[in-house]
């Protein structure tokens, strides 16, 4: 199989380009896993309301860390690695990345710490590419709506953090990342994205 994460910022627009990915995917006679994290399993959609719910409250960083690995885990093993050994194309909207991003620079976690919990709930799994969402955490956050969640919430600083980790991320390893400008019309960004996977379904089996 293939597999795909789209990762970025709070309003970046992941979900839609996800959604626009699989219908272009799906059209050209592919069969398509769209999934998520947190959430992508039967366990982890009630991780995700803990985790993304106002209500929760404030909750060390660690034990944040230690709820979406535990998602993540299982996520892989019932959902990613069967659909993938099925020969699918999977697109995940979130994965590792966001780990590092929100809890590493965003919650100053210990970066070993981190990739080390993270290659042990993957079992080492990692996307073919991984398309970060770039878009100012001014805008996105505007984007985002004027209900936010959890994470939404965390001030601006948080979210500039964050955004500097994806970008630091892709950038020190472009064999395996694409950057994309969020701030673009939705099919100016969709096509932008279609150009950075065709080369990964050169040989890849449709229906």
């Amino acid at each position: 199989g293939v597999f795909i994460a789209l990762e970025g910022g709070e309003g970046a627009g992941k979900s839609t380009q996800a959604t626009l990915l699989e219908q272009w995917l799906t059209v050209r006679g592919h069969t398509v896993l769209l999934t998520r994290e947190p959430g992508g399993s039967a366990v982890g959609s009630s991780l995700r309301a803990l985790l993304l719910d106002p209500a929760t409250g404030a909750i060390s960083p660690r034990t944040e860390v230690l709820v979406y690995s535990a998602d993540r885990a299982e996520h892989v093993a019932s959902v990613l690695d069967p659909a993938l050994a099925d020969g699918q194309v999977v697109i995940t909207d979130r994965y590792v990345d966001s780990t590092l991003a929100y809890q590493g620079a965003g919650r100053a976690v210990d970066a070993d710490d981190l990739e080390w919990i993270s290659r042990w709930a993957t079992g080492g799994l990692r996307p073919h590419l991984t398309v970060v969402l770039d878009i100012d955490p001014v805008d996105g956050l505007v984007r985002a709506g004027s209900e936010p969640d959890r994470i939404e919430s965390e001030p601006l600083d948080f979210h500039q953090r964050v955004r500097a980790e994806f970008l630091r991320l892709a950038e020190g390893d472009p064999e395996h990342y694409v950057v994309v400008s969020a701030s673009g019309t939705p099919d100016d960004i969709h096509a932008a994205i279609r150009r950075a996977v065709e080369p990964l379904l050169v040989g890849v089996t449709t229906r």
